[in-house]
């Protein structure tokens, strides 16, 4: 899988919202970290992998919240996927 970084990342109000815009292959490779976040898949299709879930989603796909400490992918399946990182600030610290 080909790393990919935020094509825009904001903060708003102690969010921190980062949106990835990917083809197919390109993704979030395996990873964890201490604090929850949430994705959300825009336009086209990505899967997400974490400890035991393998996921597809779309833009007609709600939110999936992923835990701290669980590990965790995110793989475009689809040219032009655009999909969204929202997590608090304040977990940072």
């Amino acid at each position: 899988m080909n790393g990919v970084a935020p094509k825009f990342g904001f903060t708003y109000d102690g969010a921190i919202v980062n949106v990835y815009h990917a083809d197919a292959g390109d993704g979030l490779p395996r990873h964890a970290h201490e604090y929850d976040h949430a994705t959300i898949c825009h336009a086209g299709e990505c899967i997400i992998r974490k400890e035991n879930l393998e996921m597809k989603l779309t833009a007609a796909t709600g939110p999936i919240n992923l835990r701290g400490g669980e590990w965790h992918e995110l793989e475009a399946i689809e040219d032009g996927t655009v999909f969204v990182n929202i997590f608090s600030e304040a977990k940072l610290k």
